[in-house]
């Protein structure tokens, strides 16, 4: 047998130490806002547990037998462990609640976490956010290890082992240099085409490479690239100084095509849109500011996770 099912639960030890120091299971019961009947049930409860007598009851009140002297002492030593483990737990806690470790893929971090940020320090302040940016891979390895509380990728489904949600809708853009020949094609390009071309592009692992290459297997998949690169910003410059096509997050480039300084090329063929998914170890749910942010993250999102 377990010592939880021989050993009386707080609540009764609280109340036998009360009788104790109050002399009277009426004055220990309005104590602790139960009623006279309920606390009386309870200490004999407790006493058949146990197999000792507990209290010797009178007209005048009540007071321990000598069993139950030695059983309130060694109750107020469980009680005292017990507030120091509340109170620890309490610390843990506000430990907890008072930081933040978010990783998030390049995008997201770039251009959609900052208004989170500010968003979330508005409503809790005196939360300390440490933000890392990785490609979506690296973002799920970390969430996996557990070395931070919410990750944010790219992709068309949630990692393996872990649990999201979508907060937001993407959709990736071909973008040329306005002196590039594909910039004067009002039909676009073809997914046959896009697909022989050497582009600049991010590293493999990340969400714009998987979606790009998902999009473009049925045409035997992506060229060898023209550049390869870690960075959005390295890829707009790239692009901006003609090296080649550049596929990337249409919030990366808004700027840029809208200043001229790109052009988008259409490929009516391809399906270039992907979601952007909050993520978490499967089987936990986000807790404290993780949590917070999340429900900031979702407004104006549909409702309910997404687990493809």
């Amino acid at each position: 047998m377990s010592v939880a099912r021989r050993v009386p639960d707080l609540g009764a030890l609280e109340l036998l130490l009360a009788v104790v120091r109050l002399g009277s299971v009426g004055r220990a019961a309005a104590e602790l806002g139960v009623t006279q009947p309920a606390a009386s049930a309870r200490i004999r409860s407790m006493e058949r547990q146990l197999g000792v007598a507990l209290l010797e009851r009178s007209p005048r009140g009540s007071r321990p037998t000598e069993a139950g002297t030695l059983v309130a002492g060694w109750a107020q030593q469980v009680l005292d462990a017990a507030q120091a483990l509340d109170a620890g737990i309490g610390a843990l806690r506000e430990r907890r609640d008072g930081r933040l470790r978010v990783v998030a893929s390049m995008t997201v971090a770039e251009y959609l976490m900052p208004s989170w940020l500010v968003a979330l320090h508005e409503t809790h302040p005196g939360t300390a956010v440490t933000l890392r940016t990785a490609n979506s891979a690296a973002v799920a390895e970390v969430v996996r290890g557990g070395d931070a509380d919410l990750g944010f990728v790219e992709g068309t489904r949630t990692p393996a082992g872990l649990n999201g949600t979508v907060v937001a809708a993407d959709r990736l853009v071909v973008a040329v240099a306005p002196r590039h020949r594909w910039a004067r094609r009002r039909g676009g390009v073809t997914g046959a085409e896009l697909a022989a071309t050497p582009l600049i592009l991010r590293e493999e692992g990340s969400g714009t490479r998987e979606v790009l290459d998902r999009a473009l297997a049925a045409y035997g998949g992506t060229a060898p690239p023209a550049l390869q690169l870690g960075s959005t910003t390295a890829l707009k410059a790239a692009a901006v100084s003609g090296a080649g096509p550049v596929v990337v997050s249409e919030l990366a480039v808004a700027d840029e095509l809208a200043g001229g300084r790109l052009v988008a090329v259409p490929v009516p063929e391809l399906d270039l849109r992907r979601p952007l998914r909050a993520v978490w170890p499967a089987g936990q749910r986000p807790a404290g500011p993780a949590r917070d942010l999340l429900a900031l993250t979702r407004r104006g999102q549909p409702a309910g996770p997404s687990q493809q």
